[in-house]
C-alpha cells in the first residue's frame, strides 16, 4: 500500500493507512424501499497516521469528518475502501479480530453527557472496557481506574461519583480516562472540546498533548476549530463535502495554504490584529447537498477563486457574482422583484452597470434581459454556455503542489 508521506521519510511505516474510504447512505422511497439516490457522506479519502503523531481532519460541519471517524473505526461499515491498522485490514476483521482492534483503537466522543451512562459511577464507566477485554480481577480494575483518574487530572475518590455530579470538563476527562483504560495505540477524538468553555478547552488540549508525549499515542483529531488543530496536530487533512481537498504538515498548510477552501477557512479565524480587519474571505451560497454534489470540483459553487473560461477577463470578485447568479437561476431563487429590470438585477447581485470586458458584458446583458422578460431558463442556458468554468467540468485530483502540500485544485495544473 502506498503511503501518503507528506514530507516524512518514505521508509516510515504508518500505524493507520486509510485508502479510498467511502461511506454512502442510500435514499429510499415507497414501501419497497426503492433506492432513489445516495448521500455521499465520505467519498474516497486517503490519509496516514504514523506512530506518535496527531493528524487533524478539519472542515465545516457536515463535510464528513465524523462519519469518516466512525467508518475507519468500524463503528459503521464502509461502502468501499480499506483501513489498514498495523498491517491488517480492519474492514476484513471477524468478530474476534474486531474485539482485539477495539482494544488498540479508541474513540473520544464530542459530547461527554451523551457518552456517559448516568446510572454508572465514574469508576464503573472507566472499568467497563477493561471488563469487556477480559480483565476479570476487580482489584486490578480498581487500581487501573484510580491511576487513570489521577493521570487525567482528577482524584481517585472521583471513582465513586456519578456524571451528574461533574462539570463538563470533568466529564470529558472521565471520557478520556475510559478511552485510555485499555492502553490503546490510536485515539480518535471527535470534536473533544466543542462542548466545553474556552478555559476548559485549553486544559483538555494540554492534557491530550501531555498524554501523547508520555505514552506515544497516535491521535486522529476531528475538529472544525482551526486554533485547536494548529495547537495539537502534526499534519492536517482539509475536507469539503466528503472529499479531502488539501493535506500536509500543519504549519505548511497554515502559512501557505494551497487550496481556496483552506484559504477561506484560515481567513475566518478571529484575530486581534487591526491590520487584518476586512481581510476575511467571504464564501457565498450554501454547502451543496451530499446527495447531489456539484459536477467537477465540488467547491466551485462557492469558490472565490473559481477559474474563468478562456477569452474573458473579468475582475475575479465580479466573476464570482456572475457564478452566484447562475446558481440562483439553477436553484430557481431569483425573486420577482429582482426580475423587474436588468438594472435591478445588476443591483441585486452587486454587478456593475458595465463590465470592463465588453464581450462579457454583452453576454451578461442579454441574459439579464431574458430574465426580466420572464425566460430565466433561456438565460441560464446562455450563461452556462458562455460562462462555463473548467472547475464545473473536471474534478481535480489530489496532487503535490510546488509548495509541497497535496491539493485538489485545477489552478495547480
Amino acid at each position: 500500500m502506498t503511503s501518503v508521506t507528506d514530507g516524512r521519510p518514505e521508509d516510515d511505516q504508518p500505524l493507520l493507512s486509510v485508502r479510498n474510504l467511502t461511506k454512502h447512505y442510500p435514499l429510499t422511497d415507497g414501501l419497497l424501499g426503492t433506492e432513489t439516490g445516495r448521500v455521499r457522506a465520505v467519498d474516497g479519502i486517503d490519509f496516514d497516521v504514523y506512530p506518535g503523531e496527531t493528524v487533524g481532519l478539519v472542515g465545516e460541519s457536515g463535510c464528513g469528518k465524523s462519519t469518516a471517524a466512525r467508518a475507519l473505526l468500524g463503528l459503521e461499515e464502509p461502502t468501499a475502501g480499506t483501513v489498514v491498522f498495523d498491517g491488517e485490514d480492519v474492514t476484513a476483521f471477524d468478530d474476534a479480530a474486531c474485539k482485539r482492534f477495539r482494544r488498540r483503537a479508541q474513540l473520544l466522543f464530542q459530547d461527554p453527557d451523551s457518552s456517559l451512562d448516568p446510572r454508572m459511577s465514574v469508576g464503573d464507566a472507566i472499568a467497563e472496557p477493561l471488563l469487556v477485554q477480559g480483565l476479570t480481577a476487580a482489584t486490578r480494575r480498581r487500581e487501573i481506574v484510580a491511576d487513570l483518574l489521577e493521570r487525567v487530572g482528577l482524584s481517585a475518590a472521583d471513582a465513586e461519583r456519578y456524571p451528574h455530579e461533574l462539570s463538563g470538563g470533568q466529564k470529558q476527562r472521565v471520557g478520556l480516562a475510559r478511552a485510555l483504560s485499555v492502553n490503546p495505540d490510536l485515539l480518535v477524538a471527535d470534536e473533544p472540546t466543542a462542548a466545553l468553555d474556552v478555559s476548559v478547552q485549553s486544559e483538555i488540549l494540554a492534557l491530550l498533548a501531555d498524554l501523547q508525549a508520555s505514552v506515544g499515542l497516535s491521535i486522529v483529531l476531528i475538529s472544525h476549530d482551526l486554533g485547536v488543530v494548529r495547537q495539537l496536530c502534526d499534519r492536517i487533512a482539509v475536507m469539503y463535502l466528503g472529499e479531502i481537498v488539501e493535506r500536509g504538515p500543519t504549519e505548511d498548510v497554515f502559512t501557505d495554504p494551497q487550496h481556496p477552501y483552506t484559504r477561506a477557512l484560515l481567513a475566518s479565524i478571529p484575530t486581534t490584529d487591526p491590520r487584518d480587519r476586512g481581510t476575511a474571505v467571504s464564501l457565498t451560497g450554501d454547502v451543496p447537498s451530499p446527495s447531489n454534489p456539484p459536477s467537477g470540483c465540488r467547491f466551485h459553487t462557492r469558490c472565490p477563486e473559481v477559474i474563468q473560461p478562456d477569452g474573458y477577463d473579468i475582475e475575479q470578485r465580479i466573476w464570482r457574482r456572475i457564478m452566484d447568479l447562475r446558481q440562483h437561476l439553477a436553484n430557481e431563487t431569483v425573486d420577482g422583484e429582482a426580475r423587474a429590470s436588468t438594472t435591478t438585477l445588476r443591483e441585486t447581485f452587486s454587478l456593475p452597470a458595465q463590465l470592463e470586458d465588453d464581450r462579457a458584458d454583452a453576454v451578461l446583458e442579454t441574459a439579464l434581459e431574458q430574465i426580466a422578460a420572464g425566460d430565466p431558463d433561456r438565460a441560464a442556458a446562455l450563461l452556462a454556455t458562455e460562462f462555463a468554468t473548467p472547475c464545473e467540468r473536471r474534478a481535480p485530483s489530489l496532487e503535490v503542489t510546488e509548495a509541497g502540500q497535496d491539493a485538489a485544485c485545477l489552478r495547480h495544473d
